[in-house]
């Protein structure tokens, strides 16, 4: 039995960008516990990053993957980084702490420049996974109200955008990517041929489509859902049993994989042996209008210059050793067609 009493609404409840309304009321604290339970990756817990395979990404490197939710939400573009290795955040050795300050900018620059997004939120929780994991939430232009810290509950509670601009979207921050290296593996949506009989047969099917289908948000990712306490018999009490036949961890495991399912790129040319490759140089960075600088602006040198690079060019000791250098993704030998985001989105 708690003897003070919960402590009083703050006053962020009141703020514009506070996504509810109404009679509120705080929950009391729970008691701390003696020793945290393990996330994902820990312990004899399996690790869910570590066991993905290059496609259930949108793009690729050589040290660093990226990966979307399983479907569209309400957020123009909801997007992961991750290492390839399994390391958390205060375990990266030098090399890959430099590619991360990388790897961040660029991503949120090449989600920014996606039609409608004013700004990116960057987020890193890690309460329910051991293995590194960056969070990218975009933020629709011009909506003042989803400002600042509640974006992530706002994007469980907006409709979710349409599957065709999703997957437009994805494809265009994979092409963004592989302008400096790694491998595009989202593709944009398939142009349907099929006629329906009606235009209102055609919004009819679209609408069940959309309803049959539930959204998985950022706060409802198994990434960050971390495992309930379990409830001994002393600590449940009278008035709060055990549940019969439910282990301590059963609802530890989510079926939510907050991964999406990304297709072979059709843009891979000949003479590419599919070799990921992060290709990390700032100097290919893009200049202050967004457009690519170095490769995308003179598609005859290369996306890569391995040699200045600050994140490739540590301690010839450095725990995470040596790096390697990668062709220009999207690119081949023979076709001599260059994939950017501007040909990705027509």
């Amino acid at each position: 039995m708690h003897d003070t009493p919960p402590p009083s609404v703050p006053d962020f409840t009141q703020w514009p960008s506070f996504p509810f309304e109404g009679d509120l009321r705080v929950k009391q604290l729970d008691e701390p516990v003696a020793v945290e339970p393990p996330r994902k990756g820990e312990g004899l817990r399996e690790c869910i990053a570590c066991n993905a395979p290059d496609d259930a990404y949108i793009w690729v490197g050589e040290r660093w993957r990226v990966r979307a939710m399983d479907r569209p939400t309400g957020l123009p573009m909801v997007l992961i980084l991750e290492s390839r290795s399994h390391l958390d955040l205060g375990d990266l050795p030098n090399l890959l702490a430099a590619e991360l300050g990388v790897m961040t900018v660029r991503l949120e620059r090449a989600i920014r420049s996606l039609d409608g997004v004013a700004r990116v939120h960057v987020n890193r929780w890690g309460d329910g996974s051991a293995h590194l994991h960056m969070w990218f939430l975009a933020r629709p232009y011009g909506r003042l109200q989803l400002r600042g810290t509640f974006l992530s509950l706002w994007d469980s509670i907006l409709p979710p955008i349409s599957e065709s601009q999703w997957r437009e979207n994805l494809a265009h921050v994979a092409a963004w990517l592989a302008e400096f290296g790694g491998r595009p593996l989202a593709e944009p949506p398939r142009i349907q041929w099929q006629t329906p009989s009606s235009i209102a047969a055609q919004s009819s099917a679209e609408a069940a489509a959309a309803a049959a289908v539930e959204a998985v948000s950022v706060i409802e990712s198994e990434e960050e859902t971390p495992l309930p306490l379990p409830v001994t018999e002393n600590e449940a009490g009278p008035d709060l049993p055990t549940p019969p036949g439910v282990p301590a961890d059963a609802a530890a495991e989510d079926t939510a994989t907050g991964k999406a399912t990304a297709e072979t790129p059709s843009s891979r040319t000949p003479g590419d042996d599919g070799t990921p490759g992060d290709g990390l140089d700032p100097e290919t960075d893009r200049d202050a209008d967004g457009q690519p600088a170095g490769a995308a602006a003179h598609p005859e040198s290369p996306a890569g210059n391995p040699g200045t690079d600050p994140a490739t060019s540590g301690p010839d000791d450095d725990a995470a050793g040596t790096t390697a250098t990668d062709d220009p993704a999207g690119t081949g030998q023979d076709s001599g067609d260059t994939v950017t985001p501007d040909t990705v989105r027509r």
